[in-house]
C-alpha cells in the first residue's frame, strides 16, 4: 500500500518533534514535510533544532537532511502533501488565519492548536468519544468552498485525564463536576533543563486553562445541528489547573454530583467496557483498552502510567464514594502523545478510514 504524504507545521518544536517520532514508520502515513517559520526555511532539520531537540530518542537519519519548508509556501507545500498537522507556536489569529488558507488551497488540517477549537463548523475531537462530529465537515467545506480542503482539531491536553472518565457516565447524569489538574510541564512545551524554577515547585496558575476545561467538555458532548456544533448545556464543571513539577502527564482529581448515582460497580463496568470507533476500526495509535482502572490507592502515577499504551491510554484510579459529591477519583493521560501529537495523530487515523482525505 503507498502512504500517503503527509506535511508538519511547526516542526521544529517539541509536539512538532513529537509527531516526526509518532509518523516515523507509520503504516498509513509518510511525512514529505517538514515546515516551519520563515527565519528556518532553507535548513535542514538538523540545523534547525540543534540544541533543542526534546524527545529521549535520536532524531530519524530520514528528517535530518530534510530542507524546511516556510509555513507560507503554501502551494509548494500542496505539491508535496496530501494533508498537514499544524503544531505551530503563533498568535491564535495568525494560526486561524494559516490553518484556513491551508484549508482553502484544497490542503486539510489536522490540528493540535486551540485557535479553531470554538469555530462552530470545526470538528473538535476525541476519536472514541465524538466522532460523530466529522460530519461536520461538509458544512464546512461548503463554507470555505473547498472539495477536499477542511480543518479538524484535537481538544486542550488537560480535559483528556477526565473526560474519557466522565463520558462512560453521561447516562447518569452528572450535574456537577469538580476538576483540579495537575499538569506537567512539557504542557508548556519545556524541560526541566529550560525551566529550573519548576524543580520543587508548584505554579497554581496556566493561562487560559480553567476556561478551556471548563468548556471543552461541553463542546465535546455537543451535538452537530444544521451545519454546526451546539454544545451541551450541562453538567456544570468548575476546575482549577496547576503546573507542577512532572515531565509528562497530567493528573486530575475529580469530584461529580449525579442525578441518578450509580454504583461503584456500575461505574467500573462502564469504564471497563467503554471504546469506541478507534477500537473498533484497530487503528495504529488506538489503545487497546481506552480507560484502565487501578485498584491499588497510589495509582495511577505519572511516571508509572503515563506510557500506557504507548502514551494512549487514560488511567483511572481511587473511585470511591464522597461526603459531599456522590463520587470522587483520579484520572491521568499522557499530554503530549494522548494530549497532543498522539491524539491529532488518531485523529488523523481516523479521518484516513473513513475516507474524509479523499
Amino acid at each position: 500500500m503507498e502512504k500517503m504524504k503527509v506535511g508538519v507545521i511547526g516542526a521544529t518544536g517539541m509536539v512538532g518533534q513529537r509527531f516526526l517520532m509518532l509518523l516515523d514508520e507509520h503504516p498509513y502515513f509518510e511525512v514529505a514535510a517538514v515546515i516551519a517559520s520563515p527565519r528556518n526555511a532553507g535548513k535542514t532539520y538538523e540545523e534547525a533544532v540543534e540544541g533543542r531537540w526534546k524527545m529521549t530518542s535520536p532524531i530519524p537519519e530520514k528528517y535530518k537532511k530534510m530542507t524546511i519548508i516556510s509555513s507560507e509556501e503554501i502551494e509548494k507545500v500542496g505539491k508535496l502533501c496530501s494533508f498537514v498537522f499544524c503544531a505551530v507556536d503563533m498568535k491564535k489569529d495568525e494560526v486561524k488565519a494559516l490553518e484556513e488558507a491551508y484549508a482553502k488551497a484544497e490542503i486539510p488540517v489536522v490540528s493540535n492548536n486551540s485557535a479553531n477549537r470554538w469555530t462552530p463548523d470545526v470538528p473538535m475531537v476525541i476519536p472514541e468519544i465524538n466522532d460523530a462530529h466529522l460530519e461536520v465537515i461538509a458544512a464546512q467545506r461548503k463554507r470555505l468552498g473547498t472539495k477536499r480542503g477542511f480543518i479538524a482539531v484535537k481538544p486542550n491536553c488537560s480535559i483528556q485525564s477526565y473526560v474519557p472518565a466522565l463520558t462512560p457516565l453521561l447516562k447518569f447524569k452528572p450535574t456537577e463536576i469538580v476538576a483540579t489538574t495537575y499538569q506537567a510541564i512539557s504542557g508548556a512545551g519545556k524541560t526541566f533543563k529550560e525551566w529550573p524554577e519548576m524543580i520543587d515547585n508548584i505554579i497554581p496558575f496556566i493561562g487560559g486553562e480553567e476556561e478551556k476545561s471548563e468548556q471543552e467538555p461541553l463542546r465535546v458532548w455537543g451535538k452537530v445541528e444544521n451545519g454546526e456544533i451546539v454544545k451541551a448545556d450541562a453538567p456544570v464543571i468548575t476546575t482549577q489547573c496547576i503546573r507542577v513539577p512532572v515531565s509528562d502527564g497530567h493528573t486530575a482529581a475529580v469530584f461529580v454530583k449525579f442525578e441518578n448515582k450509580p454504583t461503584k460497580e456500575e461505574i467500573l463496568k462502564a469504564w471497563a467496557e467503554f471504546k469506541g470507533k478507534p477500537q473498533e476500526l484497530g487503528l495504529p495509535h488506538a489503545p487497546e483498552q481506552f480507560i484502565t482502572y487501578f485498584e491499588e490507592d497510589n495509582r495511577p502515577q505519572a511516571k508509572l502510567d503515563r506510557d500506557i499504551y504507548g502514551g494512549m491510554g487514560v488511567t483511572v484510579g481511587r473511585l470511591r464514594e464522597d461526603k459531599i459529591y456522590d463520587y470522587k477519583f483520579v484520572g491521568l493521560s499522557h499530554n503530549t502523545l494522548r494530549g497532543a501529537a498522539g491524539g491529532a495523530v488518531l485523529i488523523a487515523e481516523l479521518l484516513y478510514r473513513e475516507g474524509y482525505f479523499n
